[in-house]
């Protein structure tokens, strides 16, 4: 028997939350545990014990809360509290495709959307992918990056009290991109993270030149950042956390001690350790047992 904790999540926009709920979910599953709420009716702990493994159980506790739109992750109780945490950008710390915006500047933004849906979902490719839609680009002053980043990124809600409550609890934070450091490190610096690994865009006299520098950063190097800045922090897997919604983040959440997908493609979603469909970015914070009032904001 191993001890394990579920987090019950709804979105804090609409609380969905109830002890019938979970109840309901625990009694049809012949659990027998303890409930905590970490925020009224938007996220609690039901600890119990069980032969069974997290992602099974996850499963099961979710269809018996539908249709009611609530995440549910299940971990060992032990270990839950993250020391390191990577994320991806685009659509999950954003709610944009970057490079789907910039092709928007030379009206290509329908047929890079197309590609990069493709390759998020796992169909093409990552790296010929992106060569291909960075080529499209080829000519566009590299200024209407800062139009983009001023006027169309929108931030992912939970995303700033995410990143600085852990940073405040000691743990070390980084964005880990398939896009471009044009747009992480602007990014990165707005919502708190220590640092920020992604491609470089190759500009020539104030214009994209069509190309991204190699090596690319694409699956394997997000598992591989995973690993150094393990290393670096001399931190074990079990200590770590990542999130991410495509394709290209899929190795580096299974390799982490807490995986999740977050408002992700189908099949990164069915892969993952953890997913969360409904609530925002915070319910990586209740995942670890924090409370409303740990928040740093």
């Amino acid at each position: 028997m191993t001890l394990l904790v579920a987090t019950f999540v709804s979105n804090p926009q609409t609380p969905a939350l109830s002890p019938a709920l979970i109840e309901r979910g625990a009694q049809a599953l012949g659990l027998s545990g303890q409930t905590q709420w970490l925020a009224k009716d938007v996220a609690a702990d039901f600890v119990f014990e069980s032969t069974q493994g997290p992602r099974p159980l996850a499963d099961a506790l979710r269809g018996t809360v539908e249709p009611y739109p609530i995440d549910v992750i299940v971990q060992p109780v032990e270990g839950r509290r993250k020391k390191l945490f990577l994320a991806d950008m685009d659509s999950t710390m954003i709610g944009q495709e970057c490079i789907d915006e910039l092709a928007d500047f030379v009206g290509l933004k329908e047929k890079v959307s197309f590609i990069t849906e493709r390759a998020m979902r796992g169909e093409l490719a990552f790296e010929p992918a992106l060569r291909e839609r960075v080529a499209l680009l080829k000519g566009l002053d590299v200024d209407v990056i800062a139009t983009i980043l001023a006027e169309r990124i929108t931030y992912t809600p939970g995303g700033r009290e995410l990143v600085r409550t852990m940073r405040a609890h000691g743990a070390y934070t980084a964005l880990v991109s398939g896009g471009f450091t044009l747009f992480t490190g602007p990014v990165s610096h707005a919502i708190g993270f220590h640092e920020h690994r992604s491609n470089e865009l190759i500009v020539e006299s104030g214009q994209l030149a069509g190309r991204v520098a190699e090596p690319i950063l694409g699956k394997e190097a997000k598992l591989a950042s995973l690993k150094d800045l393990a290393r670096i922090n001399q931190l074990q897997a079990h200590e770590t956390m990542a999130v991410g919604d495509g394709a290209n983040d899929l190795a580096m959440l299974e390799a982490a001690g807490l995986g999740v997908a977050f408002h992700a493609k189908p099949a990164v979603a069915e892969a993952a350790a953890a997913r969360i469909d409904f609530a925002d970015l915070t319910a990586l914070l209740y995942a670890q047992g924090y409370n409303r009032h740990d928040f740093v904001t």
